[in-house]
């Protein structure tokens, strides 16, 4: 792992837009883990910790449990590892099928949801502006 370059956590921070105490909390669940740390006890995480980050954060408005999350990352994990057989990689895809189908149907939701923000916020500006042409 000599080759690996390492960041502390303030450049994790930097490059994913999350929090040092939001970054600390996942490797206190066991998320995001630190690969190394520092003389001096900083915690040191490499580029592959930034991508896991970063997927994450991409959950969060979707709305994924802690426990989702775990295992869609449990699931990657498995997958990209060499020594898992075909089988388990076939049963391992279809885990990944069902978190493509949540993910569409809370994308859909969320659709919905903007759509009936921005017809809100329509109403809200047309409403003004017959207050504004009543005076």
């Amino acid at each position: 792992m000599s080759g690996t370059r390492h960041m502390q956590i303030g450049e994790v921070a930097e490059r994913t837009g999350l929090s040092l105490r939001t970054i600390r909390y996942y490797g206190e669940v066991g998320l995001v883990e630190p690969s190394a740390r520092s003389r001096g006890g900083f915690r040191l995480y490499t580029e592959e910790a930034v991508d896991r980050l970063q997927l994450i954060k991409r959950m969060k408005p979707l709305d994924f449990s802690l426990d989702e999350t775990r295992e869609l990352l449990e699931t990657l994990d498995l997958l990209n590892a060499p020594e898992t057989s075909p089988r388990k990689k076939e049963e391992l895809s279809a885990v990944l099928d069902g978190f493509e189908e949540s993910i569409t149907e809370r994308c859909q939701t969320l659709r919905k949801q903007l759509s009936m923000a921005e017809e809100f916020g329509d109403r809200l500006r047309t409403e003004r502006s017959r207050t504004n042409t009543a005076r």
